[in-house]
């Protein structure tokens, strides 16, 4: 018998900010599919399971796609490298992606995030730049 479960961990349970895109998408598909318990469903009404979802659904959608060898876990990894991308801090993406600690993030994604040599050496010429400036400017008077 299948039954509702809480989530396998503690860190599974979350909130996970939805943004306007996916709220737009999922009210065109709730006015087309309407409910007043479970969003995305079988024929039946029952919640779909993620492998009944994967077969018939999630993969021949990435095939119509064209997007061969796109995955679920692709997806997670997607999200987790926009994060990054766009300058959430590690703390962020742990919290979005449901790891147990920060650690885990790290040794998951740490190649994701951008080399700090760069960064600090633009934050030392920020503020040294001026002075060494105002030297060389001065020296040459």
């Amino acid at each position: 018998m299948r039954h509702l479960a809480p989530p396998k961990t503690q860190a599974s349970v979350r909130v996970v900010p939805v943004p306007q895109v996916v709220v737009d998408a999922v009210a065109v598909h709730l006015v087309t599919w309407p409910t007043d318990q479970f969003v995305f469903t079988t024929e039946l009404g029952d919640p779909i399971r993620r492998t009944a979802f994967s077969e018939r659904i999630w993969r021949p959608a990435v095939k119509r796609a064209g997007l061969s060898g796109v995955t679920m876990h692709g997806l997670r990894h997607f999200y987790a490298s926009l994060l990054i991308r766009h300058g959430e801090s590690v703390k962020t993406v742990q919290a979005r992606l449901g790891h147990a600690s920060a650690a885990e993030t790290l040794d998951t994604y740490s190649h994701l995030w951008p080399d700090s040599d760069d960064r600090t050496r633009a934050a030392v010429d920020s503020v040294l730049g001026r002075v060494a400036d105002s030297l060389r400017t001065g020296a040459a008077r």
